[in-house]
């Protein structure tokens, strides 16, 4: 592919559009444009076949008539790509999401011409820093109880409990069956977004006041919208797609969500005599103090995370920025995929976790933008302090996952490298280490876990 060279240089003008977003235009000289449509027609005219003539063998003319336009978009294609690429890493731009032009498609690439076009981007923010020496704050002490313990052994009991199947549900039970979601695409068209089996639901219990989620979306009244089915019977839930879902063709669009379960189970709690037998203890009394023991890192790891919660809402508070005004679905994504790892990180059973995600998808757009202006400061004060990360230690967090949710290390390092989460993994401890190299210089006072809570009213600023 032809790019450009010290003889042949793109043209590149930046200009500030705000202080968040620019426009890159971009002039491709004819030479490297010239160059690329030969390229892209000597290799339509090894690979081409057309009728009369042996691959390879087909005339110059009859290629160019036939597969012209295809040689061309390939040959814009590339060479756009190429020079945005050029562009981004000689004007060193920290681009934020996907770019974007309204000119673009109408531009055509044509032999002895230069290629011109324009591009938009976001990019990260400029902002200074705050203070990050002597912060205020709070370290909650937090006794292991019996009464913790006792929650946790009646969580892993139903972790590890059996399925009965029931003929009709009650609220608390599980339905799994074929879940389809549509609504209007961008041309008012009728669009099926989602669709799959083996969907799990759970019947509202009856704590929840009637809210549920189902496929990734939180249901006010999802109660009184499915009732409670039969397997084979159909239910169709109305739902109003989140502002902030990592899918942008579905925030804020009427959607419907066509369930249909195949079956309905209730989860029959393990006792604990049978539990500490599977897991290798003499008695109920070895798995608990095990148990114990495990909550007692937990509460080291929650200790933190609330610091690190005030840490950033200090942050949060004290830096001033222009963020980008697109919340991208890329934007959206690292956002959910940091708050899933930092509740998995925390010991977060999965079922919660999705639940979390759900309500984060349809949280306010003054939230998402916190969310978004606390990585921008963390990446940054990052830099400042030389924060770098090992595979050891990489490699060290998906361990430290992998036994809060039962599972192999390797087991869970595989999901992870199929669901693209790796290099969350990474971002969460860049993150983890910033934020406590920073406390480390803190004013950090201990208070008890009772008088914390009030003190605090159950805030912590922003997920981290």
């Amino acid at each position: 592919m032809a790019t450009a060279t010290a003889d042949r240089p793109n043209k590149v003008d930046v200009t500030s559009i705000n202080p968040t977003r620019r426009k890159i235009r971009i002039e491709v000289p004819r030479e490297t444009v010239d160059e690329t449509l030969g390229t892209s027609l000597d290799t339509l005219m090894l690979e081409a076949e057309l009728p009369g003539f042996r691959k390879g063998r087909a005339p110059k003319r009859l290629i160019e008539k036939r597969f012209g336009s295809v040689m061309k978009q390939q040959a814009k294609d590339q060479l756009v790509a190429s020079a945005y690429q050029k562009a981004v890493e000689e004007q060193k731009l920290r681009v934020v999401g996907e770019p974007t032009s309204e000119t673009l498609a109408k531009v055509e690439v044509e032999a002895g011409k230069a290629l011109v076009f324009e591009i938009e981007v976001e990019v990260v923010p400029e902002f200074e820093l705050p203070a990050l020496e002597g912060v205020a704050i709070k370290k909650p002490l937090i006794p292991v109880t019996d009464e913790m313990v006792g929650k946790e052994m009646e969580k892993l009991c139903v972790q590890e409990g059996s399925l009965e199947e029931r003929e009709k549900p009650e609220p608390g039970d599980y339905l799994t069956g074929h879940a389809k979601m549509t609504g209007k695409d961008k041309e008012g068209k009728e669009a099926t977004f989602f669709e799959s089996d083996g969907i799990v639901v759970q019947v509202p219990p009856a704590d929840k006041n009637g809210k549920g989620m189902i496929v990734g979306l939180v249901v006010d009244d999802l109660s009184k919208q499915m009732g409670l089915p039969k397997a084979g019977e159909t239910v169709t839930i109305k739902a109003k797609g989140p502002e902030n879902h990592e899918r942008e063709e579905l925030r804020g669009i009427d959607l419907t969500v066509t369930y249909v379960p195949a079956r309905c189970d209730r989860i029959i709690p393990a006792s604990p005599a049978d539990l500490a037998s599977r897991f290798g203890f003499e008695d109920e009394a070895g798995l608990r103090e095990a148990m114990k023991q495990r909550l007692q890192q937990r509460v080291l790891i929650d200790q933190q995370s609330v610091m690190r919660q005030q840490l950033a809402r200090y942050l949060l508070e004290k830096t001033k920025m222009d963020l980008p005004q697109r919340t991208t679905a890329q934007q959206a994504e690292r956002t959910f995929q940091r708050r899933r790892l930092e509740l998995m990180y925390r010991g977060v059973d999965p079922m919660k976790i999705e639940e979390n995600i759900a309500e984060l998808r349809r949280q306010s757009a003054a939230a998402a933008a916190g969310e978004l202006k606390i990585f921008f400061v963390l990446d940054k004060a990052a830099e400042q302090l030389g924060v770098k990360v090992s595979e050891q230690e990489i490699n060290g967090r998906i361990a430290q996952m992998a036994m809060e949710r039962n599972m192999r290390p390797e087991q869970l390092r595989q999901q992870m490298i199929q669901a693209n989460q790796v290099g969350a993994v990474f971002t969460q401890i860049r993150e983890h280490k910033t934020m406590d190299a920073i406390l480390a210089k803190a004013a950090v006072t201990e208070v008890p876990a009772d008088q914390f809570a009030k003190e605090m009213g159950g805030a912590g600023g922003a997920s981290a």
